[in-house]
This record gives C-alpha cells, structure tokens and sequence, in this order.
C-alpha cells in the first residue's frame, strides 16, 4: 500500500503578455476503493479571477479557470498525496456466466454500457475485427481474462514504444499496420479492439510509478493512457498494453472517458499576436514513499502481489 507524492506541472510560455479564456484542468487523482486522496493543492500562476469544480459525466474531478490579467507565461502546478491499494490480476473476479467468451451483458447492465460498446473508428476493411478475433479460440470458448491479457501482453510484446509530444493520438489502424505508437496508440487500438468483440471499454488517463526498483514502467515523466474494461463481477479493470499491465499496480486514474478527447489533462484557450506562442512543457514527478509502504504493509494482512 505505497504512499505516493505526485507533481504534474504544466507550463505555456509566449514571447509576449497574451490574454487566456477559459481553462478545463483535470489533474486531480479520483477517489475508489484502490487509490485514497489525502492532500491535493492545484496553484496556477497567474491566479485565476474565477476556479470553480465540478464533476463531469463521468465522474472526473473537473477544475474550471478564468482569468482577467495577460501575462506571458501560464502555469499550472498540481500536488498530490495517494495512498495506493492496487488490484491485482489475481483479485479479478468474473461472475460464472462471463467467464468465457462470447457472453452477453445482463439486461440491467447493457443500457448502461452501450455508449462504451460503440465503435469510435472507421474499419471499412476489418482489420481491427480480425486482429481482435485472432485472441479468440475458434474450436471453443476462450476464457475472456485470457482474451484480454493475451491482448494486452501482444501489444507490449510485439510493438514499439515511440514518445510523441503532439496532441492526438493515430488511428487505431494506423498503430496496428505500423506496429508502433505512444501510451494513448495503444490504448485507442486496445479499446476498438475489445469493443469490436462486443465488450465495454473506456479510456483510462493518469499516471505511472514504478511499484519496486524491478518493476520498471514505460511512459513516466508525463501523463499516461491505459483501457478499462467492464467484467461483471468485478466492474471496471485496468488493462495497460503499453507496460503490459492487468489491474492498477502501478497505476493512478484521473480521467476515465468514453473517448480520448474527454479526458485531456488541461485544455483553454489564449487571444494575442500571431506567433506568440513559444512552447509547452510538461514534467510529471511521482516520490514513492517506502516508509509508508513498510508501515502500511505491516497493518495490513499479507497478500499475493502478482508480477507484472
């Protein structure tokens, strides 16, 4: 149970004074059963006029900034403390009727998850459907936690992590055929994947730490993008091909959205000279507190971890 210090800080430099319209920041880790807030400060520079909260459809923690002053810098800096539960693959639990693959939703349930069973992306030729059902084991059932850890474990096995500091992410037919791509790549291709077998699947944004000195995760220094997939019995369960990860050891949510573009970190808007703008920079920094950690193992009754 490792106590976690996070710093995210966002930085826009102009090469002068500009004037900003609204900003959506969403940097605040949200609370469940695996991941408790215990202190969280956001501190933007210049001060806002106006900072209001909200919860958006999904639940995020949504922090709305206005501003009345030009300046030719703008700063966001989020501090966070977490204390972190992770779950495990050997704490998903699937109830007997979905345990193998195909299997349909219950009536209460489907309403609900239609909107994350929706194809985001045109596949005219199918390529998506047939990589995904190449998981799948035509002479019988297949065990839906195989389908998707196998799913998982190919993506970081078989393709190439390449950092890209542009917005956006590429098609996910672009990340299959190229077999490379970022965190958010991977995802979007992992979530078409999974949707095109008639799951329900979101797109899952926070952070990455490194659980031990062994375990060693890509995508740290900057935010991260990893899928959720819904598994009744056990609800929404982390699935990060970038790392080739099953449950959240080593994950912090902040957003969770149907798309990607529900789910940008900070998003607004500025007004001044053409060309003004100069550069972006964003540095993520995650202290993992061992103390704590001891500690808190010591209070709490022993469990298996399981090694990613």
């Amino acid at each position: 149970m490792p106590l976690l210090n996070l710093s995210h800080v966002t930085q826009y430099t102009y090469r002068q004074p500009v004037s900003f319209g609204e900003h959506r920041i969403m940097v605040r880790p949200r609370e469940s059963y695996d991941q408790h807030l215990i202190r969280a400060t956001l501190q933007i520079d210049p001060a806002p006029s106006n900072l209001r909260w909200l919860q958006d459809v999904f639940g995020n923690s949504v922090a709305i900034a206005t501003f009345d002053q030009r300046a030719d810098r703008l700063t966001f800096d989020s501090q966070v403390q977490v204390l972190h539960e992770p779950v495990g693959v050997e704490d998903v639990h699937i109830e007997e009727y979905a345990r193998s693959y195909p299997f349909t939703y219950s009536s209460e349930e489907m309403p609900d998850l239609l909107r994350s069973i929706e194809r985001q992306h045109l596949d005219p030729l199918r390529q998506i459907d047939s990589w995904a059902r190449g998981f799948v084991d035509a002479s019988g059932r297949t065990e839906t936690l195989a389908i998707l850890s196998d799913m998982t474990a190919t993506i970081r096995r078989q393709f190439t992590y390449v950092p890209r500091a542009e917005k956006g992410t590429q098609s996910p037919i672009e990340t299959l055929r190229t077999r490379k791509g970022t965190c958010r790549d991977y995802a979007m291709l992992m979530i078409e994947a999974v949707r095109a077998l008639g799951l329900a699947a979101r797109f899952a944004s926070g952070y990455v730490y490194n659980p031990s000195a062994r375990e060693r995760r890509l995508g740290g220094g900057n935010t991260h993008a990893w899928v959720r997939v819904y598994l009744p019995g056990s609800g929404w369960i982390e699935f990060d091909p970038t790392n080739g990860i099953v449950g959240s050891r080593g994950l912090i949510r902040v957003a969770v959205a149907r798309d990607i573009y529900q789910a940008v970190p900070i998003s607004g808007t500025w007004s001044g000279f053409p060309g003004s703008f100069l550069d972006m920079t964003v540095k993520v920094d995650i202290a993992v507190d061992r103390t704590a950690d001891t500690a808190a193992a010591a209070r709490s009754p022993a469990r298996k971890v399981a090694r990613c």
